[in-house]
């Protein structure tokens, strides 16, 4: 398998808190990868490294062949990594449809605005918003919100989408729909990399998980490893 995305030794302290430590990972080309731990475990910090949000400590990532630790997150996001963020950060100030053109336009440079509106009609096909793309963000339900989310990263054409927590607060079905649209991100030629509470969702979708406790490492392997590894139950799955 073609490694995507490979970090190494990556760590990083806050103060005297470690809050990611000696972290190696390996995301394979075309696949679902699954992070996954108590919450200060230290996943949405091993996110905002990898996306360059804040500095590494110490480690190394390298990103479909290329080194992009210490680099500035925009030029990561336009070398192909795509993120969502814990809580939407979508622009409250603007309808569906502009939302996803901040995307397009800051992902690809040089391309004209018909490019542009063109990656938008697609995007908000591909996700299921077409129908709400003049509606003001404060005006969609949050489910809608968060795969707004979604949509502004893809319409910066990832090779890589980091998803984070991408089905908080979502009810079981709207979960279920979460995630087809992550099974078709993939299935369109996206690697995922997601951080996700919701058990029933990272144990269907993931080829392979990694499980984060106090900033370690404590286990990797495919969802049936993962679910009937004992330290995972001791520290985070518990025994239903």
């Amino acid at each position: 398998m073609m490694s995507m995305l490979e970090a190494t030794g990556v760590s990083k302290s806050f103060g005297g808190l470690k809050a990611v430590l000696n972290v190696d990972l390996s995301v394979n080309k075309g696949e679902i990868f699954g992070l996954i731990g108590p919450n200060g475990a230290g996943k949405s910090t091993f996110f905002n490294m990898i996306s360059g949000a804040i500095p590494i400590d110490s480690g190394t990532v390298i990103f479909d062949g290329i080194k992009i630790s210490g680099m500035k997150p925009d030029r990561i996001c336009r070398l192909g990594l795509g993120r969502s963020f814990q809580a939407a950060k979508n622009f409250a100030g603007m309808p569906v449809w502009q939302n996803v053109l901040m995307g397009a336009l800051f992902g690809q440079k040089g391309q004209s605005y018909a490019q542009a509106m063109s990656a938008v009609d697609e995007v908000l096909d591909f996700v299921g918003l077409n129908d709400l793309r003049d509606k003001m963000v404060p005006d969609i339900p949050l489910a809608y919100q968060k795969r707004l989310e979604m949509a502004r990263s893809l319409a910066t054409r990832p090779k890589l989408l980091m998803l984070d927590e991408i089905m908080a607060g979502l009810n079981p079905s709207e979960v279920g729909e979460a995630m087809e649209l992550i099974t078709k991100t993939r299935d369109s030629g996206i690697t995922i990399i997601m951080i996700e509470h919701v058990m029933k969702a990272i144990m269907n979708i993931c080829d392979r998980i990694a499980v984060l406790h106090h900033g370690a490492k404590i286990a990797e392997g495919t969802p049936e490893e993962i679910a009937a590894s004992k330290t995972v139950i001791e520290v985070y799955l518990g025994e239903s």
